[in-house]
């Protein structure tokens, strides 16, 4: 391969893959799934290939980049539309430990081992599993914790300030992408007309309408319309 044929395809290749990595997206190498990962390996080899394999022309090259990314956003937008493609592809949080008792099956199903369980949760300023109320494994291999009352740093009662009082240990979804989540509605005892009526008081119609609303801990309704517009 000729000097210039090189500088050639370095070129070509490092725009192509700026233009792409400007439409790809975002997110954070911290908040990848494996699947993004994996998708990022290979667009690295593809493009290490166009630029030294002389074998393989550059349209043919970048012709296979452009088909890789475009099959990648694809997956992603069926991942953000679909919550139950989103399942299939990206998996959901998974509680291991509750009120301080692990949850075996759980750990069996994220293929967690109770030392690297115990070793997330020393990154949490966790030592003691008692100290637990509820511990979370993302999807992105990150574990969430919640704390019991004791263990948890200074809050506005210790303060003497008023503070609505919790009727849920967490926040819970439901409704995702215009879709209600009927069993976390039913886990916390409410059903969809009353949901119906939360939407009503957000602005919103109906909850397809809706782009995320959760029950916070106090039993108030978080919602999130869709199309919202920013004001500047």
């Amino acid at each position: 391969m000729s000097m210039p044929e090189l500088l050639l395809r370095v070129t070509i290749t490092f725009f192509v893959l700026f233009l792409l990595a400007r439409i790809a997206g975002r997110k954070e190498i911290s908040h990848l799934t494996f699947f993004n990962w994996v998708s990022a390996v290979a667009i690295g080899s593809l493009a290490g290939n166009i630029t030294v394999n002389q074998n393989l022309s550059i349209l043919k090259g970048v012709t296979v980049l452009v088909a890789w990314i475009f099959f990648t956003q694809f997956i992603g937008f069926i991942d953000i539309k679909f919550k139950g493609a989103r399942r299939v592809m990206t998996g959901e949080p998974i509680i291991v430990i509750r009120e301080g008792k692990i949850m075996e099956h759980s750990l069996r199903q994220t293929s967690l081992d109770i030392d690297t369980l115990r070793m997330l949760l020393r990154e949490k300023d966790v030592f003691q599993l008692s100290e637990v109320e509820i511990a979370i494994f993302e999807m992105d291999g990150k574990l969430s914790v919640l704390k019991t009352d004791p263990h948890q740093p200074v809050t506005r009662n210790d303060m003497n300030v008023l503070s609505k009082p919790k009727l849920f240990p967490i926040a819970t979804e439901v409704i995702s992408d215009g879709v209600v989540n009927v069993k976390n509605l039913v886990m916390l005892n409410r059903d969809q007309k009353w949901l119906t009526e939360q939407v009503l008081l957000a602005g919103a119609t109906s909850p397809s309408e809706v782009f995320y609303a959760e029950v916070q801990q106090d039993g108030t309704v978080y919602v999130d319309l869709k199309d919202d517009q920013l004001v500047r």
